[in-house]
């Protein structure tokens, strides 16, 4: 099948992705209302979940956030009870961001959330499209470095 190039800016795929990305940020942001969390704050989540405990530091250079954000994020996540901050055993300078029994309960509620959003973004499709989607955004996500 041969690639068809588009006439507009709003056939590519980058336009009509960034669009629906920011259609369902704003989705996913009232959703999370109810929990007291923003999307930074399950991206916060996520990467500790994918990658275990990790410093606000590193934490931050992964984000691609300033460090400031993420001792605001982790002070919020703290507060939740969703995670802990323990000395670095290695660096006592260093704090260590690690997600609590609570964190882990917290993003579960995090997945029916986005699992809902996901049917509703993908409620026209049919499996097979369904799957392949997911496999091409899958893709995507791990070329952009981001936990698949």
């Amino acid at each position: 099948m041969d690639e068809v190039k588009p006439v507009s800016v709003a056939g590519t795929m980058a336009f009509r992705l960034g669009t629906l990305g920011a259609i369902l940020t704003e989705r996913f942001t009232a959703a999370l209302v109810p929990l007291d969390l923003k999307p930074k704050h399950v991206g916060l989540l996520t990467l500790l979940e994918a990658r275990g405990a990790a410093s606000q530091l590193d934490v931050a250079r992964t984000m691609g956030v300033a460090p400031s954000l993420v001792v605001t994020l982790a002070d919020h996540l703290e507060r939740l009870g969703a995670i802990s901050r323990v000395r670095d055993p290695d660096d006592r300078r260093r704090q260590l961001l690690d997600l609590t029994g609570e964190g882990r309960a917290l993003l579960d509620r995090c997945l029916e959330v986005t699992l809902e959003m996901d049917e509703e973004l993908t409620g026209g499709l049919g499996p097979r499209d369904r799957a392949v989607l997911a496999k091409v955004l899958g893709t995507l996500a791990a070329q952009a470095g981001l936990p698949i």
